[in-house]
């Protein structure tokens, strides 16, 4: 039981990787905040885990800054603190728009992006360490991507938006890391969640591919020739969100099977 006592909240935990991450801090003996934009979803999701009081939904869209700060406050109106922060949710492109080169990009798509993958995990951020300087600890695990480190034509908002996150990332750990709050993030490469099966189509489209094609597209530069697993990606946030991840900080950690450059 690694995170006894703690409690963590995990933006798009209601499926993907973020449920993933929840499921497995549950098992260790977290306490779990999970968000989403769907209050079905988030109902199903609560059934499915099955963890009694140990897990709370909260829905809210991310995109907003007053719905991430809310959701900081309310986890530690629900569990009286907060210990671990994960900005799970995010994507690469608005509802109703469709990847595109930088010359055919909208001012829609880009700013939902930018406030989707880079707002809101700073928005939280910023809430919850107003609690953890005081208590002088706390973990922060952002979700990036491979393509914080690499870059896919056709996802400029995407692509931007990572890299800058893990440069936030190192920032945040640079200031408070004398504290006792770690900040790091992860970068997984391929993950074949719903999500991917749900937005993964479009994305070989782009490419000029079948989703099976891209499938095994995705697979081809890593070593070990083969998607990640949502499982992959919920351990290390497990290590990094313990007492054994204490001395790591500042990092972004790939989960790609050895496809990025580190």
């Amino acid at each position: 039981m690694e995170l006894e006592g703690q409690v963590a909240l995990i933006t798009g935990g209601t499926r993907g990787i973020g449920r993933g991450i929840a499921e497995a801090f549950v098992a260790e003996g977290a306490k779990v905040v999970i968000n989403g934009r769907s209050a079905d979803k988030g109902t199903q999701a609560l059934d499915e885990m099955n963890a009694g009081d140990q897990v709370h939904f909260i829905a809210g869209d991310v995109t907003d800054r007053e719905t991430c700060e809310g959701l900081v406050d309310q986890t530690v109106e629900h569990y009286g603190r907060i210990d671990i922060v994960v900005p799970n949710a995010g994507g690469g492109t608005a509802e109703g728009e469709e990847p595109s080169p930088l010359v055919d990009l909208t001012d829609n798509n880009w700013e939902f992006v930018l406030n989707w993958n880079l707002n809101h995990p700073m928005w939280l951020m910023r809430r919850a360490l107003r609690y953890m300087i005081p208590q002088e600890s706390g973990r922060i695990i952002n979700v990036s991507s491979m393509y914080g480190k690499l870059v896919i034509p056709s996802q400029a908002p995407y692509c931007t938006t990572k890299h800058a996150l893990n440069g936030l990332t190192k920032v945040v750990a640079a200031e408070v890391g004398e504290l006792g709050i770690t900040a790091n993030a992860l970068c997984p490469g391929g993950v074949l969640t719903d999500v991917m099966k749900e937005s993964g189509p479009m994305a070989a489209e782009q490419l000029g591919m079948e989703f099976e094609e891209f499938l095994v597209w995705m697979q081809q530069p890593s070593a070990i020739k083969r998607m990640n697993t949502v499982e992959d990606c919920a351990l290390v946030a497990v290590l990094l969100a313990s007492e054994a991840g204490a001395g790591i900080t500042g990092s972004c950690i790939s989960i790609d099977g050895g496809q990025a450059p580190y």
